[in-house]
């Protein structure tokens, strides 16, 4: 299983996480929000096989951007995954609009031309970020729990960036259209754990496996089918690399 998108470090028990997805070969993209939270989580995750750590700036927590892009730029070096980074332009991040845009940008400039996958937020900012991502030249990106415009979703698919679909989505009016509007060759599955509750309980890095189910239903194919599709996607972009 893929899990392109999940916060393990937010997790109550971090290191068991980490065991599971050995033990279970789930491969996990793992988000951090801030660089110093990459600096802490590093040595404890170099050891495990199946997890790559991001290194993130998240949108919502831009009022620590002053003191943390330095530490951005010293740890770039150390990943090809950067994430969780992006615009949020929701009420609850309109306050540092400017701030974010700001530091978006200054990130984007620091990977221009380097092979870096991107994993994107983009909550009602949708537009502006993938104008930021094609005036930065930026080809490697996913834009994580898409909730933007239908209308979007084409232009995002052509400029060859990836979506990727985590177990909330399938279970709403909403996440569903956008998915069926995503070519199957850009789509990834994710968790966005611990931030999505499955059977009243945190969701697993492995619940990926119903974001597959629900895409076998909706593509007329078998469950191997369908993971095979998802995994030759993940496969294609981290060759990029």
């Amino acid at each position: 299983m893929i899990d392109a998108h999940c916060h393990i470090d937010l997790y109550q028990n971090p290191r068991g996480i980490l065991e599971f997805c050995e033990i279970n070969r789930v491969t996990v993209l793992a988000m951090t929000n801030l660089p110093s939270h990459f600096e802490l989580g590093l040595p404890h995750v170099r050891n495990y096989k199946r997890v790559r750590l991001s290194l993130g700036m998240h949108p919502l927590y831009a009022s620590s951007f002053d003191d943390e892009f330095d530490r951005f730029l010293s740890n770039l070096h150390r990943t090809s995954y950067i994430g969780e980074i992006g615009l949020d332009f929701s009420r609850e991040g309109y306050r540092t609009k400017d701030l974010q845009l700001f530091f978006f940008r200054k990130i984007l400039e620091s990977i221009s031309n380097q092979p870096k996958i991107l994993s994107i937020h983009s909550r009602r900012a949708e537009k502006r970020v993938l104008e930021e991502l094609v005036f930065h030249k930026v080809r490697l990106a996913v834009f994580h729990w898409y909730s933007g415009p239908l209308s979007l979703i084409e232009e995002i698919c052509e400029r060859g960036y990836y979506f990727s679909i985590n177990p909330a989505m399938i279970i709403s009016d909403t996440g569903r259209k956008i998915i069926a509007n995503i070519s199957q060759t850009k789509i990834l599955t994710e968790s966005d754990g611990p931030f999505i509750q499955v059977d009243n309980r945190q969701v697993l890095p492995s619940d990926t496996k119903l974001v597959i189910e629900f895409l076998s239903a909706q593509w007329g194919i078998s469950f191997l089918e369908a993971n095979k599709i998802v995994s030759s996607n993940f496969k294609t972009l981290i060759s990029m690399l």
